[in-house]
């Protein structure tokens, strides 16, 4: 699988747990959906998204 479907399938896992999160939970894990929203509108912007280098550093790590 390429870096960008991890990074589109983790968003989407995180984005949909915390909605359920904040559906059952708490309303204040709607600010964690916040915030996985605005990383990627600003990696689309900059390019720059964190996720993408740990992923590539731990495909290069031989286990």
């Amino acid at each position: 699988m390429s870096i960008e479907n991890q990074i589109r399938a983790f968003a989407g896992t995180f984005i949909l747990l915390s909605l359920a999160l904040a559906h059952f939970v708490s309303p204040k894990w709607l600010y964690f959906t916040a915030f996985v929203g605005a990383n990627l509108l600003q990696s689309s912007f900059t390019g720059f998204c964190p996720l993408a280098i740990i992923l590539s550093k731990l495909q290069n790590k031989k286990i």
